[in-house]
């Protein structure tokens, strides 16, 4: 049978977190929990619970502590990673980690919207889920429905696959991104999940759901333009190099023929011209830089 670790990141969660490693512990030969540096009785429940204990000593964010709980694991076949604050059931844990198990996939994404199911996601969230998941999967070439998700499993060996520069809520689609750098195949299944709405705690609960979703959309774009400057930088630069050489040909043309009478259309066009070029050309220095960062790092 395989050995599964449970992580479970965790910020002033003493409400559920004794719930959550009771039902995981079915599930899990060992459990994680991450305190990110909760005011609270998280960690004295979660130790009690039977679970092990990482504190930081203040809040530092998801992605810091599934960093933390990654490095804590050791030979370990599988990896469940889990929120604490109730809102996933311990109970699909199976359904995560057996197309591991089968070899039908390395990583395996619980997905909240894979059958389109109502499961009282507010509007206004899914709405920015979904912008989220379209960044997402513009950038790594992936169909999932549901980057956002914190419910996942992973084979053992895809763990040194992952950077972890992202502190907060950006971790989820930063994990997607380094697993399809790495060629891993990725299967979503499909997964409940319980909103407790009047809840202030963990992560999205704390944080204006807006600001929340902003500041990941902003990331992932940061990173796409570094994996992608051909796409982002160099083409959208030889466009404009193209719009501003046509427009600059017409209104010198029509300069010449008399038909306007300032040359300022045609400097207009050339500043068009040089924008594209230099964008052409920040394209060209990332996609340099980035290939010089991957084959330093091996990759």
């Amino acid at each position: 049978m395989s050995h599964i670790t449970a992580i479970v990141p965790a910020y002033n969660e003493e409400l559920s977190i004794g719930s959550v490693i009771l039902s995981t512990s079915e599930f899990a030969d060992h459990i994680i929990v991450i305190d990110d540096g909760s005011t609270d009785r998280t960690a004295e429940i979660a130790e009690r619970a039977g679970s092990q204990v990482i504190k930081h000593p203040e809040n530092m964010g998801k992605g810091a502590a599934l960093k933390t709980g990654f490095s804590a694991i050791e030979n370990s076949d599988i990896i469940v990673t889990i929120d604490g604050d109730g809102q996933h059931n311990s109970m699909e844990i199976p359904k995560l980690t057996k197309p591991i198990e089968k070899g039908e996939a390395d990583i395996v994404n619980g997905s909240r919207y894979l059958q389109n199911m109502q499961n009282g996601t507010p509007a206004y969230r899914r709405l920015g889920q979904t912008v989220l998941d379209t960044a997402t999967n513009m950038n790594t070439g992936l169909q999932v429905t549901d980057s956002q998700s914190g419910f996942r499993a992973f084979a053992g060996y895809t763990l040194p696959s992952f950077r972890f520069t992202k502190k907060n809520f950006a971790i989820e689609s930063e994990m997607l991104m380094d697993a399809a750098n790495q060629g891993f195949k990725i299967k979503e299944v499909q997964i409940g999940v319980s909103y407790d709405k009047n809840s202030s705690r963990n992560g999205i609960h704390t944080k204006n759901a807006v600001s929340h979703g902003f500041s990941v959309l902003v990331r992932i774009l940061q990173d796409m333009e570094f994996r992608r400057p051909l796409y982002y930088f160099t083409i959208p630069g030889l466009v404009l190099i193209v719009i501003g050489l046509i427009l600059g040909l017409q209104f010198f043309g029509m300069y010449l023929d008399k038909r306007v009478t300032s040359l300022l259309p045609t400097v207009l066009a050339g500043m068009i011209g040089l924008g594209g070029i230099f964008i052409a050309f920040t394209g060209v220095i990332l996609h340099s830089v980035s290939g010089m960062i991957q084959r330093s790092m091996g990759k």
